[in-house]
């Protein structure tokens, strides 16, 4: 793939929120370039040449959680999982200047951020690299019309199955019903099994959960939580 096949891509969603404060500042500065996983975006890495996992991880596992709001779940899994590493994308500034200051306070090492869109980190993730992936309180784009913006759809789902190995397994949390319904609907048509037997395998939450703030924002206004986990077939 040369720079001139370079995708269009709309990008829909914030990215960034309120000033930083002057300590997420430094944070920025000082920590994310160390933290980054290679070259992902297009203008570091037009030829869209592969990162190198087993260097970057020491031939750990690799787990990758899509948007990672403001870190909580992904320091919690770092911190609990230190024979794993993970890589975290997100586009929202804000989100990763929390993150950066997550990490510094649990001191975990096992990390990589990608401060971008998830669909760059698809182009150059090896075929059958990743043996966890995360999509936690993704973005619901409620409105009928945007619903070609979320996450679950084939522009997202394909290039994900690609990169997840075989058994390798999906996680996705919402509080949006439509968005448990479009979930069930478009990832097992991507080459996923949905594991769950009865009620409680989506009613409660994984073993190793974590609440996050946009979980208990849903929880104050009433939503419930939906926790779905799929296999790549």
């Amino acid at each position: 793939m040369s720079e001139t096949e370079r995708p269009r891509r709309n990008f829909y969603g914030r990215l960034k929120g309120k000033s930083l404060k002057k300590s997420q500042k430094t944070y920025i500065d000082e920590d994310l370039d160390a933290l980054s996983p290679g070259a992902v975006d297009w203008e570091s890495n037009p030829d869209r040449t592969p990162l190198d996992l087993d260097t970057l991880f020491d031939g750990r596992k690799v787990w990758l959680e899509i948007g990672f709001g403001g870190g909580e779940h992904l320091v919690h899994q770092a911190g609990q999982n230190p024979d794993v590493g993970i890589i975290g994308c997100e586009p929202y500034i804000n989100g990763v200047a929390m993150l950066l200051g997550k990490i510094r306070r649990a001191g975990v090492d096992n990390l990589a951020i990608h401060p971008g869109d998830v669909r760059d980190m698809f182009d150059v993730l090896p075929e059958a690299s990743i043996d966890r992936a995360f999509l936690l309180y993704p973005d619901p784009w409620p409105k009928t019309r945007h619903h070609r913006r979320r996450f679950v759809t084939p522009e997202h789902l394909q290039p994900l199955a690609r990169v997840l190995k075989p058994g390798a397994i999906f996680r996705v949390a919402t509080d949006i019903e439509d968005y448990v319904r479009q979930t069930l609907e478009q990832v097992p048509q991507h080459g996923f099994d949905w594991l769950a037997e009865g009620p409680e395998d989506w009613r409660a939450p994984w073993d190793d959960w974590i609440s996050t703030r946009y979980e208990q924002k849903a929880l104050r206004e009433g939503r419930t939580p939906h926790y779905l986990t799929f296999r790549k077939r």
